[in-house]
């Protein structure tokens, strides 16, 4: 796979977070909410909802904040009704950028979202400009102090995962979407504790930015991940990392 996840990378490395849990939490209850509304609110029955509530769980948030959620998606308690948005684009240098939101006032995301792009020298492209780049994932993150490759390597390949890359500071499963469960699930099973476990939009090429540009695209993927509505943004740059240590 060419490209590879770079800005989950980059977040990782910098030791990026929400700026508040709250952040957070209000993304996971949007995709429970969502793909309970969609799928039913059993997640026996309901892949999206299952990964959505181990997400959730592997990021503490307590159960009865999911299942309100549930609820809420169920219709059995009232809330705001969140539709499914794909915005696709450009950043700085021609940077591939698509970004998925989950909104209850399209009107509303697209207005900030063009906004954002506009203010940081990207702009909103055509629908399937750039989808194409992007292929969706599993991933799983594994520290390298938690688990060596090779024993990782055996775990995970024959539960159907298609690479393993080491990162430096640990290892990224990836697989297809219909392995994910089972590729995650051989991992608990084998007592290796993972750092992350969540779909990803993988671009199969990079553009490589440095000085100022890399700066620039830093700053706009920051700045569409503050914005309420945005789920996931996904990019095909990659940046040294001396960049990275500056921030």
């Amino acid at each position: 796979m060419a490209g590879h996840s770079k800005w989950a990378q980059i977040k990782r490395k910098k030791g990026a977070k929400d700026a508040a849990r709250g952040r957070l939490f209000s993304r996971l209850i949007r995709e429970i909410t969502v793909a309970a509304r969609q799928g039913g609110g059993d997640p026996a029955g309901n892949a999206r909802l299952r990964l959505a509530m181990q997400t959730a769980k592997d990021n503490n948030m307590p159960q009865d904040n999911i299942m309100r959620a549930i609820k809420k998606g169920t219709g059995e308690t009232g809330g705001a009704s969140f539709e499914e948005v794909t915005y696709e684009g450009y950043g700085p240098n021609g940077v591939a950028l698509l970004i998925d939101t989950l909104t209850d006032n399209k009107n509303r995301t697209t207005a900030e979202v063009r906004h954002a792009l506009t203010k940081h020298n990207g702009n909103l492209g055509e629908s399937g400009c750039v989808a194409w780049i992007f292929d969706t994932k599993g991933v799983v993150f594994v520290a390298n102090d938690k688990c060596d490759e090779e024993k990782l390597l055996g775990v995970v390949l024959e539960s159907g995962a298609e690479d393993v890359k080491d990162e430096g500071d640990g290892f990224e499963v990836l697989c297809s979407l219909s392995d994910f469960e089972a590729v995650r699930q051989a991992i608990v099973d084998a007592n290796i504790e993972y750092q992350s476990a969540e779909i990803q939009k993988i671009p199969s090429n990079l553009v490589k930015l440095d000085g100022e540009d890399a700066r620039k695209i830093l700053k706009l993927m920051e700045v569409l991940e503050d914005l309420e509505d945005v789920q996931r943004v996904s990019a095909n740059f990659d940046v040294p990392p001396e960049i990275l240590q500056e921030e």
